[in-house]
């Protein structure tokens, strides 16, 4: 299958009980009060003046910004990253987790669209050689895409269920939202549709790819029909 070239932010653990885990869920959900209201990432001690907290203890919480935001990812897709299904149709498993997940993520866009926004920001900085924090690192939809499309696995050959793996992470979560919102202007149940119709539509090719003998397949590579070509002249 394929893998991240990094390891995932994993969210703050948060303190069981008592004044500190009040504490902990009144600067999260200060934090994301602000997202939601402003659409900007509030800055660790924005969150503690507003919450009311000295900045000294928000920063034992929340040590940066990315383990602010990766808190307020986690609070907001939590249930999304616990999903399974026994369903043995890779298909209707990838029907499944958009059905089920795409609400989530409309009710959440703002605090997605912060995430995304402050992966993008800090891509910037450290090529600058500027970042000061350690990255926000996104990509728990590998995962959770993984156990979707594993029924399809014994169909596919494995580059190509690489490849739709890839695929599917691309038009799962909110980019999707970024582009046919921002760009087309559609509303959110029409992002939904075109996004499940474009899963369909990758996975309808990945299977008619595999399905296809292996020579046909090599000969549909840009030198295979060079290669040809050269083995024929030789004859």
């Amino acid at each position: 299958m394929a893998r991240l070239k990094h390891k995932l932010s994993e969210p703050p653990v948060p303190p069981e009980r008592g004044v500190k885990a009040a504490t902990f869920r009144l600067l999260l959900d200060t934090a994301m009060d602000i997202i939601r209201q402003s659409g900007h990432i509030p800055s660790v001690a924005e969150a503690a003046a507003r919450s009311k907290v000295s900045r000294a203890t928000a920063y034992r919480y929340f040590p940066s910004r990315s383990a602010l935001i990766t808190a307020v990812i986690d609070s907001s897709l939590g249930p999304v990253r616990t999903l399974a299904s026994d369903n043995p149709s890779g298909r209707e498993r990838v029907h499944e987790l958009f059905v089920q997940t795409f609400p989530r993520f409309k009710e959440f866009e703002a605090q997605l669209r912060a995430a995304a926004q402050l992966s993008l920001e800090q891509w910037a900085l450290e090529r600058a050689g500027l970042l000061e924090e350690e990255p926000y690192r996104r990509g728990h939809r590998v995962r959770i895409l993984q156990h979707a499309i594993e029924p399809l696995a014994p169909l596919l050959r494995p580059a190509v269920r690489d490849r739709l793996h890839r695929a599917l992470s691309v038009v799962y979560g909110i980019e999707p939202y970024v582009i046919l919102k921002d760009i087309w202007g559609l509303p959110d149940r029409e992002v939904e549709r075109t996004a499940l119709w474009m899963a369909d539509a990758l996975i309808d090719a990945a299977l008619r790819e595999s399905e296809q003998p292996a020579a046909a397949h090599r000969a549909r590579k840009p030198d295979g029909g060079r290669a040809g070509a050269l083995a024929a002249k030789r004859g």
